[in-house]
């Protein structure tokens, strides 16, 4: 049953239109993900369902009576208002359990310091208590935008397990590929300014994007060779005909007037990274502490060339501040950090504390450089931006006109204009969106150099790193070999089997002693057999090439005399059912004529260039 419908709905900002007559129904029980690049709208829309937001045409229609609670993605928080009071007063009807339930969800969120003053936190718990206070007002619909941003991975679990047992409607945003596997029913992906909805979770989500794609893609290429098809015939008419057909004409202008699909816009990933020396980064004996809280005890460790390390823990545990003690932003209460003569660092800070929202796209990037060695040689910053999809009208925009993502996107361009041997990543899928992700991952895989990684996404965890440092005790790292999964499964064998010595990454090396021998043999063939084949027709298609411009004149002659007698026999309803599937019989008898007209043309055009 729907409970909340959003009818033929259209969004402009300046000249960018972001959603172009679109429709969506919302129904009980879905949990739904919404998919997009960053700047196509999901926290528009997200905000026109809350009835934050007005579409310019379209409306948004709700059942009655229907409760809506929306956690925005940047929260605002009023004057003097403590943790505890804040959550607890988001609750529409307060009663004696309120407050202790506001208690269990904050400490549940790593939110302890229930009393402490709201603008004294950080902007990641500042994040955590407005999600705590959506979380404890009772919804009919939870609008969720970056719930995971800031929350640890025991905390996305525990969120995980709560909005599976919620019983309402979610409607969320999320870049945490994970979360969206095991949360959601449906996807609903914003492209272009139209919505695709798929019953899926994200798994599934990606295999039927695939075909949908592929469909459309099919579908094109049937239409272009089709059109050529008919160019062919309008300029030099069918043989066998002395005119040419209005049907045919009209036809063409049909396919002319054919819109191919829409191609989503990639990032585009590309540096030269500085070379690197046999000396990297060395940590001896580095410790820091805060007051009476040690963050990090004695920590020993030599980075190897093209090493790959996520470092995980909980939130406040000192991951970030390990981070900028390898970079020197903080220096360490004891120990050192010693670093070889050609490192070059690229730090891509958890939150960007450089841009001027006055300043332009373009200036931004060339404050860094006005050109970037890239694989093809030396590209513009105008031209890298373009690669980061801020084309020339976004390029001259002042930042603070861009979204949260896209600025993340910006500095993240910026980072890697620097040409940097050694990326250090704090939390670097905040805010940005699922498919620049997927390129990031792609990137650094093939980045020649070392990274060092804090996450709480575990997919990137698992796509990306090779060895993990997790903060367990006061200060303490540990080491683990493998992704996040690998870590949790090593953790869990520690717990059934303790003291066991147990390695969280499995080397599967595939036994292919034996195989080796036979997979030779099997492609073992001979040059002669390796040789082109030289193109001919066959004897067969030699006469349907010079036939087929004929049979498809015919069968549209044939399609004429149908319409004429199906006009004849307009209030003859059995006869006229039987002339509309006798027409229907044959149109699809002309198209595979067609598609075979196409196939004998491209055959006969490639013989003939064969022969010169």
């Amino acid at each position: 049953m729907n409970i909340l419908n959003i009818e033929h709905i259209s969004k402009i900002y300046g000249e960018k239109k972001i959603f172009d007559d679109v429709s969506y129904g919302i129904h009980e029980g879905d949990k739904i993900g919404i998919i997009g690049i960053n700047g196509t709208g999901k926290t528009t829309l997200l905000k026109m369902i809350a009835g934050l937001e007005e579409p310019d045409d379209g409306q948004v229609i709700m059942q009655n009576g229907l409760r809506v609670t929306y956690l925005p993605q940047n929260p605002e928080f009023p004057d003097k208002a403590t943790v505890l009071s804040y959550v607890a007063d988001g609750k529409q009807h307060q009663d004696w359990m309120t407050e202790s339930e506001a208690k269990t969800v904050l400490n549940h969120l790593g939110i302890r310091e229930h009393d402490a003053l709201i603008a004294q936190l950080s902007g990641g718990q500042k994040k955590r208590v407005a999600l705590a206070r959506t979380l404890v007002n009772p919804a009919d619909v939870l609008i969720l935008d970056e719930p995971t941003n800031h929350i640890d991975n025991e905390m996305a679990m525990w969120l995980e397990d709560y909005l599976n047992r919620f019983k309402g409607v979610v409607v969320m945003v999320t870049h945490d590929r994970y979360f969206l596997d095991r949360v959601t029913n449906k996807i609903l992906e914003i492209s272009h300014g139209k919505l695709y909805s798929y019953t899926a979770n994200y798994s599934q989500f990606l295999e039927m994007k695939a075909q949908r794609e592929e469909m459309e893609l099919a579908t094109e290429r049937k239409r272009q060779s089709v059109l050529r098809m008919e160019l062919e015939w309008a300029k030099r008419g069918c043989r066998a005909r002395s005119t040419k057909q209005r049907a045919r004409l009209e036809r063409l202008e049909a396919l002319k007037e054919g819109k191919a699909p829409v191609r989503e816009q990639n990032v585009e990933l590309d540096s030269i990274g500085t070379r690197m020396g046999k000396k990297t980064i060395e940590l001896h004996h580095v410790s820091k502490r805060y007051g009476e809280k040690k963050i990090i005890d004695d920590f020993d460790y030599i980075m190897l060339k093209n090493q790959r390390l996520g470092i995980i823990g909980p939130n406040g545990c000192g991951k970030s501040t390990l981070m900028k003690i390898i970079t020197g932003i903080l220096q360490p209460d004891s120990g050192e950090v010693e670093l070889g003569d050609t490192i070059r660092i690229g730090y891509f800070a958890q939150e960007v504390t450089d841009m001027d929202g006055k300043q332009r796209v373009i200036d931004y990037i060339r404050d860094v450089a006005e050109y970037v060695p890239a694989s093809e040689g030396r590209i513009t910053a105008s031209q890298m931006l373009e690669r980061f999809l801020f084309d020339a009208a976004m390029q001259y925009t002042p930042i603070e006109k861009l979204s949260g993502g896209e600025k993340r996107r910006l500095y993240l361009c910026k980072v890697l204009m620097e040409s940097p041997n050694v990326l250090i990543l704090d939390e670097p899928t905040n805010d940005l969106d699922i498919p620049t992700l997927t390129i990031l991952e792609d990137y650094l895989d093939s980045f020649a150099g070392i990274i060092i990684t804090v996450s709480h996404d575990r997919y990137f965890l698992d796509n990306v790193v090779e060895r993990i440092f997790a903060f367990e005790g006061e200060g303490k790292l540990k080491q683990y070999e493998g992704g996040y999964t690998d870590y949790l499964e090593t953790r869990r064998k520690m717990g059934l089997a303790s003291g066991q010595n147990v390695s969280g990454k499995v080397l599967q090396k595939s036994v292919q002693q034996g195989t080796e021998g036979k997979k030779q043999s099997q492609s073992g063939k001979s040059w002669k057999q390796n040789q082109p084949e030289k193109l001919k027709f066959s004897f067969k298609e030699q006469r349907e090439y010079e036939t087929i411009d004929d049979e498809i004149a015919a069968l549209e002659e044939k399609l004429e005399r149908l319409d004429g007698e199906m006009m004849a026999n307009a209030t003859n309803s059995a006869k006229l059912s039987e002339l509309a599937a006798e027409k229907e019989n044959r149109e699809h008898e002309l198209e595979q004529k067609m598609e075979r007209w196409v196939y004998l043309n491209d055959l006969a055009e490639q013989i003939e260039a064969q022969k010169k």
